[in-house]
This record gives C-alpha cells, sequence and structure tokens, in this order.
C-alpha cells in the first residue's frame, strides 16, 4: 500500500457515520452556524507576549477522529504549532454535500478513501481547491474469541498466524455463510455448539462506513476474487451477499456500537464482529491487553480504512501537513490504535501493552470506486426494504 506518511494521496471513495454532534477544540462557547465563514487569523501579538500566533482552522471530521482531537494531548500539540480548531462531526458519506461555494470548511477528516474521493469530485464540479493527505490508517479485522478461531480453524477456514492472531480465509468463510450453515454443523463446534447461523456482525451497510468495507470484501469474494469494475456486477453481487446483511437482524448505525457488543455481550451475541484494528488496539492500550479468549481474525485478503484529510485553503494545507508529519501529533494517533508511517512505533506501542496484531500485511485490496458502492448499497437497500 502507499505509504500512509505525508504523501498527497488522490481524493476518491465512500464511507459513512451518522449524526452529528459539534464540539470546539480548544475554546468553549458556542460554536459558529455550519454555513458561517469558517477558519479566521486569532492574531494575538505574538511578538509582543511571545506567544506563538495561532490561525484558527473550522472543519468537518468523522467520528474515527474525534477522540484524538478531544485529546488534551493533542490540543496542546496543535496550539504549539499555531493551531486552534473548530470542529464538527457529521458523517463522512454527507459530507460532500458540505462543499458549497463561500461556504466551504477549510477543511474535511473523512473515514474512508471513497468519502475522500466524493468531497475530492464535489470540489472539483465547484471549482474549490482540494487537497488531499492520508496522516493515518487502519485494516479492517473481525474481533472474535478463541473457540471461534479453533472451530474455523478446525474447518480448514483459519489459521494461527501468532498467538492471538489468525487469518481467515475470506473466500471460504463468505461462502460457508452464503450457504446459512449454523455453527453447530461444524466439525469441533463443541465449544459453541449452538443452531445460530455463521455470520459475521456488522453495522447497517446503508449508513456506516465499516459495513461499507465489509461489503466491498464479501462482493469480491462472490466475485471470484475480482475486485467489481461494472454496475451489472455490482447489482449481481449486491445481490449475492444481501442475505449477509440482512439475516443479521439489527445493525447498529455507527461501529462503535458492534464493537460495545463485542466487549459487553461477549461470544453469545457477538461471535465475530467486523470492526476497525484501531478500536481494538485502542482498548487494548487501556486496558493493557485484551480479555481472555479475545483474538483478532485478519481476513485474507483485508482492506485498509484511510482517515482522510481534506484541505481547501492554504491554512488547511500547512494543518494536514503538520498532521502528516509531526512525531509527536503522529504518536499521539497511535494512542487511538491508528497504524503510521512509522510502523515500528506502532508495533512497539501494541507489544507494550500485551496485544498481538498483525505486524506486516501483506493481503490488501482496494475497495470499488464510489459509483460501484453506490451501486451495490443502493440495491442492497431496496431489497432490505421488502
Amino acid at each position: 500500500m502507499n505509504k500512509a506518511g505525508k504523501a498527497i494521496v488522490t481524493v476518491g471513495l465512500l464511507a459513512v457515520f451518522g449524526a452529528a454532534a459539534y464540539f470546539s477544540v480548544y475554546q468553549t462557547g458556542r460554536l459558529p452556524a455550519p454555513d458561517a465563514s469558517p477558519g479566521i487569523l486569532t492574531g494575538l501579538a505574538g511578538k509582543l507576549t511571545g506567544a506563538v500566533e495561532r490561525q484558527e482552522v473550522s472543519g468537518l471530521i468523522a467520528v474515527d477522529v474525534e477522540p484524538y482531537f478531544q485529546d488534551p494531548r493533542v490540543q496542546k500539540a496543535l496550539r504549539d504549532n499555531g493551531f486552534t480548531l473548530k470542529v464538527q462531526r457529521i458523517g463522512s458519506r454527507d459530507m460532500a454535500a458540505r462543499v458549497i461555494p463561500g461556504q466551504t470548511p477549510d477543511f474535511f477528516f473523512s473515514s474512508g478513501v471513497v468519502a475522500a474521493n466524493q468531497i475530492g469530485d464535489a470540489a472539483k464540479k465547484a471549482n474549490i481547491p482540494a487537497t488531499a493527505y492520508s496522516p493515518i490508517y487502519t485494516p479492517m479485522v473481525i474481533a472474535s474469541w478463541t473457540p471461534i478461531a479453533q472451530i474455523l480453524g478446525a474447518n480448514g477456514m483459519a489459521t494461527e498466524a501468532s498467538p492471538g492472531v489468525w487469518h481467515v480465509d475470506l473466500a471460504k468463510l463468505t461462502q460457508l455463510m452464503l450457504d446459512k450453515k449454523r455453527w453447530k454443523d461444524l466439525k469441533g463446534a463443541q465449544a459453541y455448539e449452538v443452531n445460530k447461523s455463521v455470520l459475521v456482525s456488522t453495522t447497517d451497510v446503508r449508513k456506516s462506513n465499516s459495513a461499507a468495507m465489509y461489503l466491498a470484501l464479501t462482493s469480491y469474494a462472490f466475485n471470484g476474487g475480482e475486485l467489481v469494475t461494472d454496475r451489472e456486477a455490482a447489482r449481481k453481487a449486491a445481490l449475492g451477499v444481501v442475505g449477509l446483511f440482512k439475516r443479521q437482524g439489527y445493525q447498529e448505525n455507527y461501529v462503535n456500537g458492534n464493537f460495545d457488543d463485542y466487549l459487553s455481550i461477549g461470544i453469545g451475541k457477538t461471535p465475530m464482529a467486523f470492526i476497525y484494528e484501531n478500536q481494538v488496539v485502542s482498548y487494548a492500550l487501556g486496558k493493557k491487553g485484551l480479555s481472555p479468549g479475545m483474538v483478532l481474525l485478519y481476513p485474507q485478503p483485508t482492506l485498509f480504512n484511510k482517515v482522510v484529510f481534506v484541505a481547501t485553503n492554504d491554512r488547511a494545507k500547512k494543518l494536514g501537513d503538520l498532521l502528516t508529519s509531526n512525531p509527536e501529533l503522529q504518536r499521539l494517533a497511535v494512542d487511538f490504535g491508528f497504524r503510521i508511517a512509522d510502523s515500528a512505533y506502532f508495533v512497539q506501542a501494541t507489544k507494550a501493552a500485551n496485544l498481538a496484531v498483525e505486524e506486516r500485511l501483506t493481503q490488501v485490496i482496494d475497495p470499488p470506486s464510489f459509483d460501484m458502492m453506490a451501486e451495490m448499497i443502493d440495491t442492497i437497500t431496496r431489497e432490505m426494504a421488502q
């Protein structure tokens, strides 16, 4: 994959997250309305006081990075480098609609390349400059349990790469689920001999980026290990895998809800949960390891979810440069489970927390284009409404 460093990346693809919620970083008080003029120089007479002159920038962010920007250490590091921020959390899928001449925020920080491309396309049509950076990223994983991993292993679908880290064959697992197999039907299922369908729990694909990434992976498996590249194949794949979503029953809108079910309710409700790796890494860093029995399954292949920063003016470009190149801000992102350009630092941090992760991911694919993802999601949305 491309280095998640300072390299400017091409903007392009889909993501999702719902419910907008305002919060102000470094300041209290009422935020301006979404259509207020974004970003002004604060001009605090730095020459007289010795303080760093700060620029105030406003942006829209995905839920993934909200805790990062709320962290006092991040706030201080940004202040020390001349920035104060005002941010609004909205769904990544909703960000492109906020590209409006004269009202566009200074920056967008979207979850996923697909959403970032959507923002870039909207900016191009509106004749608004857009520069994209990929300062942090995280692979998609399946949070599971030792008995589940061992059952999958006994049925030729998973192998233990290292203690606590398993590889799961995406094509075989997808086919098993499409065949509507139940856990009690599988060889070696004594530890989880329940009359429950083998399914991976996801969020709502109509609203959530993580579920869209699951759709990208399962459509790849359904399509014979090939990326969906045309509308006919997209509709066929969506109709082929829609049951993987419908048969789950109620699905959370946000990936945090899915992960919370995994943590609090456990194997009974959530034997396998499709999540961002940074969620489980952040949890383990706080707890100094995972709870007994928790393991990570890395789909073979998997996807990287890049958190893409899109700047629409020079002030925000300086902030994008800072987020991708400043060692302190990069390492603080690791505290929230994200991978950074310095992969050795990420691995060192996880080992210090007694967490086993896949140190070097080699089987990684890109998601389909925004148009193909939209076609599949629209098809599934219609099917789920019936």
